[in-house]
């Protein structure tokens, strides 16, 4: 039986869940049809979830279409929650993008479809709600085809839109203008086929067509358009089809080695550590010892797979499926299993922009409240918990309000923790300028090629040498560390291996470079290892862990660093009239113009300003256009800061504070 892991995403309330619900009732997985309103559905069984009627995690719930095994994983659909989207992006086989008959393309929608295009993931359109008053056809395809993708194709009619009772009929062999639309449709993606399309269109019959269709699906060219209704069932049907015929089944070698990648953890009943798997090849066992992260080793205690809607225990997992492993304790999201490297998911959507300082109401309470966050932010990394023991408070990073209530509502229901948040704050990042070199010389004689350029030896207590330099890196593209040394000056007795020593040094650089010169994380560059020295035996990877702050921070001053903060390009659809007073005030907001445009009565501006401002735009903006304008937003990154840079208040002792960090470091200035 082939197997099918698939993505249902959508914008917040366009019905993706209760598309689910739908999926599974026709199945025969459930026997009555859950409602989010009522919080009765499969995948929405969190109390949160359920009373507030929005998906906050990812589910995933199975059954089965003829001789395919769908796994389908529900998303959340907020904003505050497309980090738990983006972790499941990388196990997906195909995907259902489902968009709202009524309201159309929104601004989640848009974000999603980049990105599945991106990722070259195959997606299906599904537009839902055509039985709700205002539910249209033709303009939800115009939106389709201008704001997503012009490579689309509707695969039916609809009949009594906005009603009790819409239909979709799909299209068929009899359909003339439908074949003749899906040819040329077919004929811009295959060179082949547009031959002998050309060369006698009669020669090709339907079924190649289809054949062809699904062809391209697959490989993300074309995107075949079901509509529908979750609540009625209409639709459903086609798009069930659609999905067995249209979307790939997942590959990999059953026999081969045993690879996976872990896109979501939760604690079990006991506080056991489940993580949910996507294996990509060879098949795990229970009691089979695998390799994670960075060279971690663990047994697995309980394998469970999904069948026919919830997951079952079960012997081993195989190739293509997903699994709820026990016995990882030190595993975390976005591990590769079988690989040595932690590898940690590239971030498609954007990163948290606001942090926020978490209070326990009772002071008692510090301590579980830290232990309850380390918790929640192994099952949402982007939480990033930061321990500030200088002035005993814990942040945390968020994405918006919902989220912040999200938080402090599993700390009082599932830990017995009752917290407040202070007002959150603007996270920004610190970029270094330029190149910046520093270096630390071990005492006595040592195996090292010691460049000179190093502080007194008298200074270092630690059993190490080791020289570092920091060039700037391109935007976007994160910390890397790389060696420019002989290999045989590589603790090889320490690490093993000199990719062991880069991965340890990584990490290393990584803890550093959470706080920069003004406080904020440090990325895009590029870490060298210039030098490197050490005694055998006597010298630990404790020696090269505490001292590469001192170094790394030496070299960081002399480089100098850029704060930059968090910046989203705003679009705007406004009265023509009112484009005088809404550029006035972007301008005032701080806004750099990209493009503008007018079309008729309506005008439309784009451009990027600080993310801090977004939230006095969107206050604005109703009464400066008559209640006419929209806005929509999306992250692009981060820009320099004008003026005075802002500073972080430290977590973490200050290397570049020389006797304090050595006085905490190794008790002794």
């Amino acid at each position: 039986m082939r197997i099918l892991n698939l993505g249902i995403l959508a914008h917040v309330d366009a019905g993706k869940t209760s598309l689910t619900e739908r999926l599974l009732y026709a199945a025969g997985v459930i026997d009555k049809i859950g409602r989010v309103d009522d919080g009765s559905t499969q995948t929405d069984s969190l109390p949160l979830e359920q009373q507030r009627g929005i998906t906050i995690k990812s589910a995933v719930v199975s059954f089965v279409i003829d001789d395919v095994t769908v796994n389908l994983i529900d998303t959340p659909g907020h904003p505050d929650f497309i980090a738990e989207v983006e972790r499941v992006l990388g196990v997906l086989d195909g995907a259902v993008l489902v968009i709202s008959a009524v309201e159309g393309v929104q601004a989640q929608t848009r974000v999603l479809m980049r990105t599945l295009q991106r990722l070259h993931i195959p997606t299906l359109i599904f537009v839902n709600k055509i039985d709700s008053a205002g539910a249209q056809y033709e303009r939800v395809l115009q939106e389709v085809a201008a704001k997503l993708t012009p490579a689309i194709i509707p695969m039916g009619s609809t009949r009594n839109l906005g009603t009790r009772s819409p239909g979709f009929t799909p299209y068929g062999a009899a359909d003339v203008a439908f074949a003749a639309k899906l040819a040329d449709l077919l004929v811009d993606h295959n060179d082949a086929f547009l031959a002998a399309y050309v060369d006698d269109e009669t020669t090709v019959s339907y079924r190649q067509l289809r054949h062809e269709l699904a062809a391209q699906t697959k490989q993300a060219l074309v995107h075949p358009v079901f509509f529908g209704s979750a609540i009625t069932g209409a639709g459903v049907a086609a798009l069930t089809a659609g999905i067995t015929e249209l979307l790939p089944a997942a590959e990999g070698a059953v026999d081969g080695p045993a690879s996976g990648t872990v896109f979501k953890i939760e604690r079990g009943p006991s506080g056991e550590k489940i993580a949910y798997v996507r294996v990509f090849s060879g098949t795990i066992r229970t009691r089979d010892q695998l390799r994670f992260g960075s060279g971690l080793e663990d047994k697995v205690t309980n394998v469970a797979v999904f069948e026919r809607g919830g997951a079952v225990q079960r012997r081993s997992v195989s190739a293509g499926s997903v699994a709820k492993l026990s016995g990882l304790e030190d595993i975390r999201i976005g591990d590769r299993i079988g690989e040595l490297g932690t590898g940690g998911m590239r971030h498609q959507f954007a990163p948290p922009t606001l942090e926020s300082v978490v209070v326990p109401r009772h002071r008692d309470d510090r301590a579980r409240l830290g232990a309850a966050l380390a918790q929640l932010a192994e099952q949402d990394p982007l939480i990033n918990v930061r321990q500030n023991e200088l002035h005993h408070e814990i942040s945390v990073s968020l994405y918006g309000e919902v989220q912040k209530e999200v938080i402090q509502a599993t700390l009082a229901s599932d830990y017995g923790i009752e917290a407040t948040f202070r007002e959150p704050t603007p996270l920004h990042i610190e970029r270094p300028i330029r190149a910046g070199e520093a270096a630390e010389v071990l005492r006595a004689k040592t195996k090292s090629n010691v460049t000179g350029k190093s502080s007194p030896e008298s200074s270092n207590p630690f059993l190490a040498t080791l020289g570092l330099r920091i060039d700037p890196s391109p935007i976007g593209s994160g910390i890397e560390a790389r060696l420019d040394i002989d290999v045989r000056l590589v603790p090889i007795y320490v690490y093993k291996t000199a990719d062991a020593f880069i991965e340890h040094m990584t990490q290393y650089v990584r803890e550093t470079f959470a706080e920069g010169l003004y406080g904020w994380q440090v990325t895009d560059c590029t870490v060298t290892i210039t030098d490197c020295g050490y005694r055998a035996p006597g010298t630990t990877a404790a020696d090269f862990r505490k001292l590469t702050p001192l170094v790394l921070m030496q070299a960081l001053e002399r480089a100098g660093t850029v704060v930059c903060e968090p910046a989203v390009r705003a679009r705007l659809e406004i009265p023509a009239e009112s484009i005088g007073t809404v550029t006035a005030t972007l301008g005032r907001l701080g806004a750099a113009f990209e493009r503008q445009s007018s079309r008729g009565t309506l005008a439309t501006l784009e451009a990027i300003l600080p993310a801090t401002r977004l939230r006095d735009l969107q206050r604005q903006l109703s009464g400066i256009t008559g209640g006419e304008g929209v806005l929509e937003s999306s992250f692009v990154g981060y820009q320099p800061v004008h003026g005075d840079p802002p500073e972080r208040q430290r977590t973490m002792r200050n290397p570049l504070n020389r006797d304090d960090y050595m006085l905490h470091v190794v008790r002794r200035v």
